[in-house]
Order: structure tokens, then sequence, then C-alpha cells
């Protein structure tokens, strides 16, 4: 696959998000002319970080697990440009809003029998449940981290399941059948233990945890024994500047303010981009870091005749509204739970019930918010304070279904106050003095200052068994219909959070048909 002599480039990838840069990253430093064009001024997406109120916070949450259990940090020797992590210990702290109330709570903690140790405190009728949860799913969080670290194929999951003597494999063929509420129940009888699981599971992914087929979402709860959690010195972003700096090293080319109109086909193949300014640019080789939905439906204008079905399909999936929000405040003093002694400087996850996290997803539709979401609390600047000045603190409240057509409209909306409201009322009296300045990113903020149609960034929640039965190749494949066009991102395996592993593994198909 031969660049032309009389292309600009020998490839082009659209949308500097972290995924985007790890796959301009690995091309340029094959030594491909390698264009990376950007619609915003900056690069990094909702992976990044910016200034606020004179601090630094992240557009998303900070927590790093999965780009941790990559090889791309050694790979792109990030180490070299920038790129520090702080293992964060315990990993998370968990409650019900029952539990919160009541200052009963547990933390995960990377070793197992610290962690149980923890959940008999409070919890001790649930130990046993725990222990044999963690013997069920830490296999198979260790099959699908390995299995993540290149492209799925039936033939390379079958390698995989032998080479661990099927550990991990019957776990998730299992689950993959049932809910995840179901797995959860099967295990756990207190909300505090269930709730928490299916908030970083399936809350997270916008659905319900009753909902068939998500069992595989009960599996986060053993993410944090199997990885190890971090967040960069300076924020989320340092991962994407030291990976900008990486692919500039490498002399890649960065193009920002440049949002594309076309992805332009001559005959079979892929040619190059337009942008919205009419610039031309031709590349034999095109990646999409974006919406696979704008990518095929309002960039590939003129698609050749073998990427009809390809259309036809995508036309038909519905793109889903966006449904979290963000809170970002500074402040003169960290919040302190009433009746827990550890600081919040981990991410403190306020889950409801099982039975409430089902009713709550069914009011996304009706645009209503539930009376006590799905919160993701922490406090940066506990582990971090370069991120603010001394004696600030920087402040973060995630909330999970908070939906993009809200009843009446997000601007001049009273939810983000509630949500801080609702947490003070879990906290020692004090905090909502404390706030200096505070905002909310809510879907329609996402929607206007960073792409996501509807506020939604389309994620692949399949796992790696999607390379069985996947009616969409192109997200567990990376390539497409059209001839030199690749898709990443967030909607491709493995998906979700700041992983960088579809990059990775897009960057390698590329490499490998190049070769």
């Amino acid at each position: 696959m031969s660049s032309p002599a009389s292309s600009d480039f020998d490839a082009i990838v659209i949308g500097a998000g972290h995924n985007g840069l790890v796959t301009a990253a690995y091309l340029a430093r094959s030594g491909m002319r390698t264009l990376l064009v950007e619609a915003r001024s900056d690069v990094g997406g909702t992976a990044a970080s910016e200034p606020f109120a004179g601090a630094t916070v992240n557009i998303c949450n900070c927590d790093h697990l999965t780009f941790r259990t990559t090889p791309v940090v050694e790979e792109l020797r990030l180490g070299e440009f920038g790129l520090r992590y702080i293992d964060v210990e315990p990993a998370q702290h968990n409650f019900s809003w029952a539990s919160a109330a009541e200052g009963r709570g547990w933390s995960h903690h990377h070793d197992l029998e610290a962690t149980l140790d923890d959940i008999g405190t409070h919890f001790p009728s649930q130990v046993d449940g725990y222990r044999r949860y963690a013997r069920a799913a830490m296999p198979a969080i260790e099959m699908v981290f390995e299995a993540a670290a290149e492209p799925p194929t039936i033939a390379g999951l079958t390698r995989l399941a032998l080479r661990r003597r099927l550990s991990g494999a019957s776990t998730l063929m299992r689950w993959s059948r049932r809910s995840a509420a179901d797995v959860l129940r099967s295990f756990f009888s207190e909300d505090a233990i269930a709730g928490p699981g299916a908030l970083t599971g399936p809350m997270v992914w916008g659905i319900s945890p009753e909902t068939p087929g998500t069992g595989l979402g009960a599996l986060p709860h053993a993410m944090r024994h199997v990885g190890t959690v971090g967040r960069p010195v300076g924020g989320s972003g340092q991962v994407p500047l030291a990976l900008l700096a990486a692919f500039e090293a490498a002399g890649g080319t960065l193009r920002t303010k440049s949002a594309v109109d076309t992805i332009i086909c001559s005959g079979e193949r892929v040619a190059g981009i337009a942008l919205v300014d009419g610039t031309e640019i031709t590349a034999p080789i095109v990646v999409s870091a974006c919406n696979p939905h704008d990518t095929f439906l309002r960039w590939l204008r003129t698609p050749p005749p073998s990427a009809t079905d390809l259309v036809r399909r995508w036309k038909g999936i519905h793109h889903d509204e966006g449904y979290e929000s963000k809170v970002d405040a500074v402040l003169t003093a960290p919040p302190v739970l009433r009746g827990f002694d550890r600081p919040l400087g981990p991410t403190t996850a306020i889950a409801p019930g099982l039975a409430e996290i089902h009713r709550g997803a069914g009011m996304i539709a009706s645009g209503h918010v539930m009376d006590r979401p799905g919160m993701l609390v922490n406090v940066p600047t506990a582990l971090d304070p370069s991120m603010a000045p001394a004696g600030r603190h920087v402040f973060s409240l995630e909330a999970i279904y908070t939906p993009f057509g809200l009843v009446g409209g997000w601007p001049g909306s009273q939810e983000p106050r509630r949500w801080l409201e609702a947490f003070a009322d879990l906290c020692e009296p004090g905090f909502l003095d404390s706030i200096i300045e505070w905002r909310a990113m809510t879907p329609d903020v996402y929607e206007r200052d960073f792409h996501l149609p509807a506020g939604h960034a389309t994620s692949f929640a399949g796992g790696p068994l999607a390379a069985f039965r996947n009616a969409n190749p192109e997200l567990t494949k990376y390539e497409t219909a059209v001839d030199g066009l690749y898709l990443t991102g967030a909607a491709t395996f493995p998906g979700a959070g700041v992983w960088g592993a579809s990059g990775r593994n897009c960057a390698t198909v590329i490499l490998e048909q190049r070769s």
C-alpha cells in the first residue's frame, strides 16, 4: 500500500482526542508522513484539562487505569515527554446514598485482602460474596486487558483463551448472557456494594443494569485489583500533551481549528479530505477518530459502491443522546463526608440501589433527572496540589443519568446546583460556603464545545466477545468497506474511558497492511 508520490501526506487522522493522537503517533513513528487535524484549538478532546478560576480542571474524570495496562506509555516513550503518574491508593471509595448518610462506606484497594478487610468493617455479610466475585471476575478482567492489546479476532481470542487455560473465558461467556444487575445480585445483597458496581458499569454506559447481555458491566469492581489507578501529574490532559509531543517529535504535523467537511473518495478508495474552509488535502489513508455517524453519514458524501451496505447500516443505527454531566469547582477547603475519616482524593462513588438505577434509566427518555443521581466525586488537589494555587482545592462531581433532552432545557436549569446541595447534605458543614467559583459541563455544553452530537460520545461496550458476533465489523477490525478509510476512538473496541488501545490497534492494522 505505497503512497502516491503526488499525495500531500501518507496518512491523515481526523480528531485529536487521545485515540487519534495514539494512532497518529504510531504512524508517524513508523516513518509515514502523517497529518492530524482537529476542529478545536486544542488537542485531547474530553481527555484534556483546561484552566478554570485560576486552577486546572479535567474535562472528564481524572482516573486512568486501562491506559496504564497498555504498552503505549513505554512504546511511545511518553515519560520522556513529561508524563508522570501518581498511583491512587485506595483506588476508590464506595457508598450507596443510604450508607453515605450514615457515614458507612468502603474502599477499593489494589490488594484484594485489604479490600475485604475494609468491606468487613461495615458490611461483614458481604465479604464472602465479594471474595467469590473476585475469584470469578479477576481472571476475566486479566483476559480483557490482554485481549485489548491487539485487534480482536476469533483466532486471536481462541489462542488467548487456550494460553490462559480458559481462565476467565468461562466468566466472560456466562456473564455476557446475563444482565449486570443479575450478576451483581448473585454476589451482593447490600446496595453499598452492588450500587457502585452498577454505577461504574451500565450506569456510565447510559443503560439499565437490568438490560439483558450487560453482564460484563459487573466487572469494574475487579478492575481495581488487576490494574493500578493513576493520575497524571498536572491533570488528565498531560496524556494528550505527551502524545502530541511524541507525535511531533516523530515528524507528525498537527493542524488545529480545522473542521472536516468531506472525506474524499476516488474510485473505490479514499483520496483525502476537504476542510470546511475549502482546503483539500490528499492522502491514501484516512483515519477517523470521531463519531462513526459523522464519519459515514456526514463526511463520506460520495461513497463508492463498496460502501453501500456500510452507509445503509449506519443510517439505521440510532445515535444516543448524552446523559453525563460534570460540575467543577474551586474551593477554599476540601469537603469532608460525615462519619468518613478518609480524604476524598480518590474518586468517591455515591450510587443509588439497583432498583433506583433501573428506574432512573427509564427517566432519561422523558427528560427527567433522578432525585439522587449516581455521582462520582473527587478532589484532585488532595493528591496533586500542582492543579491549584496554595490554599485552593479543585472539586469534581460527575452526575450520571442527566439527559441531553432535559425538560425545560439545560440553560438556566437549577439541576447542577441541586447536585451540589445533595452532596453538601452528606458533608460536614461549610462545603457550599467553601465554593469560590463553579461551572456545570452539561450534555448541551459537550455538544457545543466538543463536537459531540447530542452531547454523547459513542462508546463501544461489547467486550472482546463482540469479535464473534458483531454486526458492525469496522468497530472491531478498524478498517472499513472503503479502501484506505479506517476507524478508531471510543466507538471502537475496546471503547470508553482513557484507554488508548483502539488507537494503537488501528495503527497496528494499518502498518501490517502496508508491510
